[in-house]
């Protein structure tokens, strides 16, 4: 009886996750000599779709993007889920600089995902649904070997593994 398993591939982050390390990242902030009375700061944006950081110049802004990829690297989220694309804007005298987060697959990455399953496991099907891509197969060996595959891969997005049956 040959019973296919599978497996869905998102483009996602654990939420809970994020927050910690914001908050761990605003914490060390608030105790750090060089940012004492000065107007560096990180926040969520509306609806948690990014982050707010506000600092006095472009180099204090850098720090404190440093300052939040460690903390999500210590927490295991990826740093591609953050879209570094956007400058910071001059407003007064601080700068601002909107981050939104990186979040769900589009035709164009979904493809990325399936061609490449198609290189490494042959043996494995791989469809595009939606905003997720399906993977499946016979054996479960295959399946494990396609997500090392995957997560060794570097991708410009974020991947999570869901519904492993």
């Amino acid at each position: 009886m040959a019973k296919d398993f599978s497996f869905d591939v998102v483009s996602d982050f654990n939420a809970a996750e994020m927050l910690n390390a914001i908050d761990q990242a605003q914490r060390e902030l608030a105790q750090r000599y060089d940012f004492k009375g000065t107007s560096a700061a990180v926040d969520f944006a509306d609806g948690k779709s990014g982050l707010d950081l506000a600092g006095d110049s472009k180099n204090q802004l850098d720090a404190i993007v440093d300052v939040i990829q460690g903390k999500l690297l210590k927490r295991g989220v990826p740093l591609t889920v953050l879209d570094l694309s956007k400058d910071p804007v001059q407003g007064g005298k601080e700068m601002r600089w909107n981050i939104p987060f990186k979040k769900g697959l589009d035709q164009d990455k979904a493809k990325q995902i399936t061609k490449y399953v198609r290189e490494i496991a042959p043996k494995s099907k791989s469809q595009i649904q939606g905003d997720t891509v399906r993977v499946s197969s016979t054996s479960k060996d295959d399946l494990q070997s396609v997500m090392a595959g995957l997560r060794a891969k570097d991708f410009d997005f974020p991947l999570d593994f869901v519904n492993l049956r």
